[in-house]
């Protein structure tokens, strides 16, 4: 989970990844956010528009229709490849989806087919609209597909994460098709291919591009060793960030009741119940709770 980039940073992010960005009227300011919350974010979700013409579908997505305020997404990508910018927070374009989907992008799994719409995803995930028809016959030029690569791979750059946080509308509910002409496992490999190397926009001696060093998962058994472990005090404090702790004290070193009892409560934020919330750590958890390295 992560707090949403500022509109600043991410255009930076946009612009770092070699895109070509437009700013379209006021759309730093214009968002949702009196409506629902927005963030803790977790991914990038990819839509087409069902229009024609860049001029008339950039306006739709900024304003929105009688039925569906805007702004509809947070970038358009064009035909051509430029990036137009139309939401600065909280954007009308995921809806409800399905809860599941939502903890395999946190824990960048492959997600389950949706079944069923029970969650926000327009507090969870940004938006980008592709122009396109969405009748299975519009060409995607290879400048959009590589534009909405770019797109999705700056903002999982910025964030840390790796391509899993990139889905589909059609990932998200049961109850849409988008985007429709291109493979998403093939868009998730080109955004992975980019996360692999430094951003079109970095150069030497500036910040790391990649992705942070996190720890690898110790196995089950390692935690019922009772470990004293820099591990340990690094999870502690990632329990802490994410408003899980049950610490009087620390957390320290030392793998204690205290550290499962709040394993146990980011457990439950994942949505994991019964024996699944016991406290003692396992793969998927761990993977979304990011550990930094700490050996």
């Amino acid at each position: 989970m992560a707090v949403p980039l500022t509109p600043a940073r991410l255009l930076d992010a946009l612009r770092a990844e070699g895109l070509r960005v437009v700013e379209h009227r006021d759309w730093r300011r214009h968002h949702r956010n009196h409506k629902g919350a927005w963030g803790p974010v977790n991914g990038v979700m990819v839509h087409h528009t069902v229009t024609r013409g860049t001029d008339a579908s950039v306006d739709l997505c900024y304003h929105g229709h009688s039925g569906l305020p805007g702004p509809l997404c947070h970038g358009v990508v064009d035909k051509a490849g430029t990036v137009h910018l139309v939401g600065g927070g909280r954007a009308n374009h995921a809806g409800l989806g399905d809860g599941h989907v939502l903890r395999s992008v946190i824990a960048e799994v492959a997600p389950p087919r949706p079944r069923r719409d029970d969650t926000d995803g327009n507090a969870r995930f940004y938006g980008f609209e592709a122009i396109n028809l969405g009748d299975g016959r519009d060409p995607w030029p290879e400048e959009q597909l590589d534009a909405i690569a770019r797109s999705a791979a700056a903002i999982c750059r910025a964030h840390g994460w790796n391509e899993r946080s990139v889905i589909a509308h059609k990932e998200w509910t049961r109850t849409k098709i988008d985007p429709r002409g291109f493979s998403m496992d093939g868009m998730r490999s080109r955004v992975a291919a980019r996360l692999g190397s430094p951003a079109a926009g970095s150069g030497a001696g500036g910040p790391s591009a990649g992705r942070p060093a996190l720890q690898p998962f110790p196995g089950a058994a390692w935690f019922r060793g009772a470990p004293r472990s820099p591990i340990v005090t690094a999870m502690g404090r990632r329990l802490v960030a994410e408003g899980c702790s049950r610490y009087a004290v620390g957390p320290g070193p030392q793998w204690t009741d205290a550290d499962r009892r709040s394993y146990a409560a980011w457990q439950r934020r994942l949505g994991f119940t019964g024996a699944d919330a016991d406290g003692w750590p396992g793969e998927v958890s761990w993977r979304a709770l990011r550990v930094p390295r700490a050996s």
